[in-house]
This record gives structure tokens, C-alpha cells and sequence, in this order.
């Protein structure tokens, strides 16, 4: 019996003229954003497939955008970070009217912040305030001098919080084959800020800690926390600890990706392997020096690129160097399926919102919606759901790609 034809994309988007390096797809599913190889964004409406806006970010390559309520925020590689006021999608366009790329208009810049952009490392931002407002936020990059350590910064006010998080005394301990020196582990290559609670959210008085995830060139993965109180600046890596130290990779990790309820991450680089991580597991101190992943999975498919897990935290995409994506069960790591359309290198993906977060976040009064997207008679819960099933890929061909997945219920 023949095997059965391999899927197809629902839809591709061709507003790009350089290789796409980043997407992003809003909680609500309303909106996808991707930046390409020279600096210009693109939002398209996920209803009418037209582009909301269009326009150079960056002088340089895009390394990571993201909204935030009613602001966008772009990363590239010109050592920029801009925060843009979100640009109110119009009703013709809702409906399939057509604007050209070049009539859209260019959404306003609010602030911008310089940082260190040596790395293809991406900002991790930590939102600490309802998405209905221009509130604030919490945004780990790359240290401003070195490439191996971070800052954490406060938006909008752009105070650095934390300075050279990791081990400033340790940056000039190898000397790499290109002739840099640096940190034994290299560069920061990817990571995630988060809070992890400390108690039972139950408790009148549920207490959090702030963590730093970092995936560094030499394969190794640490996690570290803050020590210090609530608000406490501190500087050259005081005031945080390293809670453990793994490697598994011989080369650079590629990707990190961390699920939404930060109880794992998973890393990929130019090997086969896939290294799972328990944010929420307890080590001894001995452990906690230098350990391996708590899971090792062996795939059939070297150089991976990009890396993403859905909401619910039991599926992963993982986008390779021959522009293949490979499903798997984040459990099981058993494969789901391959997804072929990319002719290059899939180097950056993402999943929708699960429908039941939209309607959670809709109900509890953190819809970022705008007046056009506030009428959704449109749309049936059905057709939501099958929109919230949506994987959307990018390569250097230059395409999105958006994808309709199957609900995996049984994985």
C-alpha cells in the first residue's frame, strides 16, 4: 500500500524578498509577524492574509519580534531594540481589500534600546503587567561588553535591573579557534526569563522566584536565580546563583525552546540530538555542577535550526538545514510527521494559541484585539479552533508558511 501524499500548507506568504529569521504570532491568533535577512517586518491579518504593515525595523538582520499589548517589539542585528505602538488593522483590509506594501502605514516608534547584538541571540521579555496596557516588562538580552554574560532590563523606563548575570570572572578562560578568548562555554546563544513559583499558588501569599535559562556556544545549558529581593539592582553577577550546569551538545546549541508553563525546555543543535530539561526538578549540589539533560532524545535528522512548543507543552516542531519541519511528542519523542515546503534552511516557527487560552485571556479581560478585530460574529468556534492548530514556518526561501495540524488529543 502506497504511503500516503505528504501534507501541503494551508497558505504561503511571499512578502519577503530576503530570508525570513524570525515569526511571531499573536495570543489572540489575529496577527503574524516576520522579519527577514535585511531588517523589514511584516504583520499579516491571519483572516484576509493581507499585510497589515510593512517596513524597515532594522538596518540589519532580524533576530526576534514580539507583541506586547499594544506595542511591537523588534531585536535585530544593528544592536537595536525598538518598541513600535502597533499599528490598528482597517476594516478593508479585515475584508480582503487590497493595499499595496508600499501604502501601509509605518507604525510609530516609541522607545528604542541599545544593546549588544554580537550573538544570534534573541531578547527573552517577562511582561509584569496586564496586556491591556503599555505596561511594564522585564527583557533579558546579551551583555552590553560580553557576549557570555546578560542584563536584565525594566521597560519602558530602560533601567538595567541586573548586569553580567553568569561568572564575569570566567570570560577569559579559552582561547577559540578563531582567535577569540572568552568564557569557557562562548556566547550566549539563546535564553528565557521567567518567574518560578515557590509555593502553592493556592496560598494567600504565593512567593516567586526570578530564573535565567541560557544556552551557550559550547552546547551547555544553565539555570540560574536571582538571590536578591524584589527590585534589587545588582551588578557583575552578584545577587545570582547557578542552580545547575548540563551539556550535551558538542557544538553550539541552535535553539531553545521553553514551554509555556516553564516546566521544561528543550535544546537542538547541529547534532541529532534533543536535550529535554526539568525546570521544576530538584538536584543535589553535586548534581547541580555539571550534569547531563534529564532526557537525551535521538532523532534521525542533524542540523536543526529552530525549535517550538505548543501551548499545551506535548508537541514540538523542530526546523532543520534541508528546510524540513519534524513533529514530535515532547513525552515520547515519537515522530508526528514531517512537513516539507521550505527549498532552505526552516529557521524560524512558531504554534498559535491554543482556543482555549484566546477565549481564557478574551473572557478575563486581556484581549488585545483593536475595534476592527472586536466583531468576531465572523467567526465560528470552529473555525477558531482550527485556526489555533496553525504552525507557521519560515526559511531563506524567503516564505512563510502557514500549516494546519492535526489536534494530536492522543500523543
Amino acid at each position: 500500500m502506497a504511503a500516503p501524499p505528504p501534507p501541503s500548507p494551508l497558505h504561503i506568504l511571499r512578502t519577503h524578498h530576503q530570508p525570513v529569521s524570525a515569526v511571531f504570532i499573536s495570543s489572540d491568533n489575529e496577527r503574524i509577524y516576520s522579519g527577514d535577512a535585511k531588517g523589514r517586518v511584516v504583520i499579516t491579518s491571519t483572516r484576509s492574509l493581507r499585510a497589515i504593515a510593512n517596513w524597515a525595523a532594522h538596518t540589519e538582520s532580524l533576530l526576534g519580534i514580539e507583541e506586547f499589548g499594544k506595542l511591537v517589539i523588534t531585536h535585530g542585528r544593528d544592536n537595536k531594540i525598538h518598541v513600535w505602538h502597533r499599528p490598528s488593522e482597517s476594516v478593508s483590509i479585515r475584508q480582503g481589500g487590497a493595499a499595496s506594501l508600499t501604502d501601509l502605514t509605518v507604525p510609530a516608534l516609541s522607545y528604542s534600546l541599545d544593546v549588544n547584538a554580537m550573538n544570534y541571540c534573541r531578547f527573552s521579555l517577562l511582561p509584569l503587567s496586564s496586556l491591556n496596557s503599555e505596561g511594564t516588562a522585564l527583557i533579558a538580552v546579551p551583555n552590553l561588553v560580553e557576549s557570555a554574560l546578560a542584563d536584565v532590563w525594566m521597560l519602558p523606563d530602560r533601567t538595567r535591573l541586573h548586569a553580567a548575570i553568569g561568572d564575569p570572572q570566567d570570560t577569559s578562560a579559552t582561547n577559540f579557534s578563531d582567535g577569540r578568548s572568552g568564557s569557557k562555554m562562548g556566547i550566549i546563544m539563546s535564553m528565557h526569563l521567567y518567574y518560578a513559583p515557590l509555593s502553592s499558588p493556592s496560598t494567600s501569599k504565593a512567593r516567586r522566584e526570578l530564573r535565567l535559562l541560557c544556552a551557550y556556544e559550547d552546547g551547555g545549558v544553565v539555570l540560574r536565580r536571582r538571590t536578591t529581593s524584589e527590585g534589587t539592582q545588582t551588578v557583575e553577577g552578584r545577587g545570582w546563583e547557578a542552580m545547575w550546569k548540563s551539556k550535551l551538545h558538542v557544538e553550539s546549541v541552535m535553539a531553545m525552546a521553553v514551554s509555556k508553563d516553564c516546566s521544561f525546555a528543550l535544546t537542538v543543535s547541529a547534532d541529532h540530538l534533543v536535550g529535554r530539561y526539568d525546570l521544576n526538578a530538584s538536584r543535589t549540589s553535586k548534581q547541580s555542577e555539571t550534569a547531563q539533560p534529564d532526557r537525551v532524545f535521538r532523532t534521525k535528522h542533524p542540523g536543526n535550526a529552530a525549535i517550538a512548543i505548543r501551548d499545551d507543552g506535548r508537541v514540538c516542531a523542530i526546523g532543520g538545514w534541508d528546510g524540513k519541519v519534524h513533529l514530535y511528542s515532547t513525552k515520547s519523542f515519537k515522530s508526528l510527521g514531517t512537513l516539507v515546503c521550505h527549498k532552505e534552511n526552516c529557521q524560524a516557527l512558531t504554534f498559535a494559541s491554543s482556543f482555549h487560552n484566546h477565549t481564557t485571556d478574551r473572557n478575563s479581560g486581556d484581549n488585545t484585539s483593536n475595534e476592527a478585530e472586536d466583531d468576531e460574529d465572523d467567526m465560528t468556534d470552529g473555525e477558531k479552533q482550527q485556526r489555533a492548530r496553525w504552525l507557521v514556518t519560515a526559511g531563506k526561501d524567503y516564505r512563510v508558511s502557514i500549516w494546519g495540524l492535526m489536534s494530536f488529543e492522543k500523543v
